[in-house]
């Protein structure tokens, strides 16, 4: 090799090491650049650990206190299912009961309809009596309020024009007629009875005794004092029973 090719030589050598010092240099920087970026990717981990380690100790508190908010819901679930339970059995025994308060009920209710007849009846018997005598006795001796009556009739069932009622007894004159209610005890409500309805329908069912004066009595084995009073205010006469003969309050 001649000394110019050997000039060559270390010249093209000199240039390549130039090159791959100046590739190096260039690498370097690359790598301190790198370098650089990994810390910063590094410090950002450790930055994003840290957010990490926070949510997770976070959510892992949730969890924990769903857990136990959990634990607790099935607690009273259970407890609720329990008293659920206890409630039917309870219900279940009281609807017995009242099954078998029902059963008495209806047989007290049979008890108290046979009593109802049986006292409806023993009162119907009553009224038949207090009937009885007053008609039987005023039969015999047709006098009231101190006037003499031609005719006497008893329980005299009248209806026209859809109004129908019954009258215990009637007496009738050629001047008067007496209209007579009867009752075994007499109440408020009969003389209030006597006035407001059986009056106004005897009017209306009886046209024909429009030109009679029509008055009214109320006859019982068993008045009080004070309806007689308002009876005899009321211009009601009281017809009693006094032994085997009537006593008459006139109005």
């Amino acid at each position: 090799m001649t000394d110019d090719e050997l000039k060559a030589l270390v010249a093209n050598l000199a240039a390549a090491q130039d090159r791959t010092d100046a590739q190096l240099a260039k690498t370097d920087a690359q790598l301190a650049a790198n370098a650089a970026k990994m810390a910063k990717t590094d410090a950002q981990l450790a930055k994003t650990d840290a957010k990490l380690d926070r949510l997770a100790e976070m959510y892992g508190g949730v969890g924990n206190g769903q857990s136990t908010a959990r634990d607790q819901i099935d607690a009273q679930l259970a407890a609720n299912a329990a008293q659920i339970a206890k409630t039917d059995a309870q219900m279940a025994k009281t609807d017995a009961q009242m099954a078998k308060t029902d059963a008495q009920l209806a047989k007290t209710g049979a008890k108290l309809d046979r009593l109802a007849e049986m006292y409806g009846g023993v009162g119907n018997s009553q009224g038949a009596v207090a009937e009885e005598f007053y008609y039987n006795s005023l039969k015999a001796d047709p006098v009231l309020a101190g006037m003499r009556f031609d005719f006497i009739d008893k329980n005299v069932l009248r209806s026209h024009a859809g109004l129908e009622d019954e009258f215990d007894l009637i007496l009738v004159n050629g001047r008067e007629v007496f209209v007579v209610e009867v009752k075994y005890k007499a109440h408020k409500r009969d003389l209030e009875s006597l006035l407001n309805t059986k009056a106004v329908n005897f009017r209306n069912l009886f046209p024909e005794h429009a030109g009679r004066r029509q008055r009214f009595a109320l006859a019982a084995f068993h008045m009080h004092d004070e309806l007689k009073k308002a009876a005899l205010k009321q211009g009601v006469t009281v017809l009693q029973r006094k032994g085997d003969i009537i006593e008459t309050l006139a109005a």
